[in-house]
């Protein structure tokens, strides 16, 4: 199973580092995979490059070694420019079943920071219809895809594992928020900060209809990165009173080291608006708003990081117990797809064996008939069967090893040895 994974993810590497690493547009998606055709011609790729990771799945079944370790990392060093030394080290490589297990984890979210995310497996068939569209999928790459997002179905089908939101921006939206409004689309919302936490609140936000909404911080460009990626409006930061009077939906993600908006500052601004129901999530750490504002009045709604992580540990102690089940039914179908792919690398291998006996066994007998053509009908049919059984016994012993051993893992050395053996010449 050739088929080579390398991972740039939230376990092993910084912000920083995914963000120099990523291929965060579809122009950018496109010079890659052009870039790795001209290095890598007639090999396999797909690109998964999310706000979480960024994996590359590359096969070559062309060649016996495939791609190495080194050819990727030398790929994203040349096109980033960007020194290896910056990033190997925070990059993990997965090879055969390994890669096959590590894609089949990913797109079940047990990978994920959020257990159980819906979105992954999206993000993932995004990227294999890319990879698709640009030519860069093969043989390897197509089936191990395929069966990753059939293998996902399955788990979300037979398991509770998506079941009860565990990261704080789903809580904060899906449980808190929802409880306060029934609808979003008619809902102006209010981003203060622009990290990683805002990004991740905003797609939920999304997901429930959100259309108007605009995003203040500090840094302007930052602001407007935010705020172009999902259609929304940066505003100047110093106009966040304004804004803080007219929201309905605030999100507060800023890195203050203390309170951003305190009890008279919001007091002042809820003077001039409607005293229209107000949702806070202040998901900052300090606080970005005074606790006491809560109490400010009865449509003022303040949730902050101790409620919502409350909530989600409850919902991750109640899907740990089917961790296991997904896990169990991720190595089952492991270990269904190695089979499968590495009886297709020895069928023609045993076929032509048999092939190349056959045609010994028959120059042989021919040479024979030709020395002793007085043979009876009879006499050859014994021979020939004679023969067979020879040769189906000689056979039998490396035709069941290899068998054997493309049921327990890759079976490339008896495959090479095989060929070295009796084919020393192709």
């Amino acid at each position: 199973m050739n088929v080579l994974a390398l991972s740039c993810s939230h376990h092993r590497a910084g912000v920083q580092l995914r963000e120099r690493l990523a291929f965060s547009s579809p122009q950018s998606l496109t010079n890659a995979y052009e870039r790795w055709k001209i290095l890598h011609p007639g090999s396999e790729l797909v690109i998964l490059s999310t706000c979480n990771r960024v994996e590359l799945y590359a096969a070559d079944e062309q060649t016996s070694n495939g791609i190495a370790v080194d050819d990727i990392i030398n790929f994203l060093s040349r096109f980033h420019n960007l020194p290896a030394d910056d990033f190997a080290s925070a990059l993990i490589s997965h090879t055969g079943s390994d890669a096959v297990r590590h894609l089949f984890h990913v797109t079940c979210s047990i990978d994920s920071m959020v257990l159980g995310e819906p979105q992954i497996v999206n993000q993932v068939k995004e990227a294999y219809r890319i990879a698709q569209e640009h030519s860069a999928c093969g043989p390897l790459t197509n089936v191990l895809f395929q069966r990753a997002l059939k293998v996902s179905a399955q788990v979300r089908t037979e398991t509770a594992l998506a079941d009860g939101r565990v990261s704080i921006a789903s809580v904060a939206v899906g449980d808190f928020a929802r409880s306060i409004f029934s609808r979003f689309d008619n809902k102006l919302v209010l981003v203060i900060g622009a990290g990683e936490m805002a990004e991740e609140t905003l797609v939920y936000l999304q997901s429930e209809g959100v259309r108007n909404f605009v995003v203040a911080n500090r840094s302007r460009e930052r602001a407007e990165l935010l705020a172009e990626k999902f259609g929304g409006q940066a505003v100047d930061f110093s106009t966040l009173d304004h804004w803080l009077a007219a929201a309905d939906v605030i999100v507060s993600t800023t890195g203050a080291s203390q309170t951003l908006i305190t009890r008279d500052r919001f007091l002042a601004n809820r003077k001039l608006s409607r005293k229209h129901p107000v949702f806070i999530l202040d998901l900052a750490a300090p606080r970005d708003f005074d606790p006491e504002i809560a109490s400010i009045d009865d449509n003022v709604f303040l949730y902050d990081l101790d409620a919502l992580e409350e909530t989600c540990e409850r919902n991750r102690q109640a899907r740990r117990s089917e961790i296991q089940r997904a896990e169990d039914i991720i190595t089952a179908q492991t270990q269904t797809f190695i089979q499968e792919i590495n009886h297709r690398a020895t069928g023609p291998v045993i076929h032509r064996l048999r092939e190349h006996w056959a045609e010994i066994s028959r120059s042989e007998l021919d040479r024979l008939y030709r020395k002793i053509p007085s043979l009876e009908p009879a006499q050859k049919d014994a021979i020939e069967a004679t023969i067979s059984r020879i040769v189906n016994k000689l056979l039998h012993p490396p035709l069941e090893a290899l068998r054997d051993e493309a049921k327990s893992g890759t079976p490339d050395g008896l495959l090479h040895a095989i060929r070295r053996l009796f084919f020393p010449g192709g």
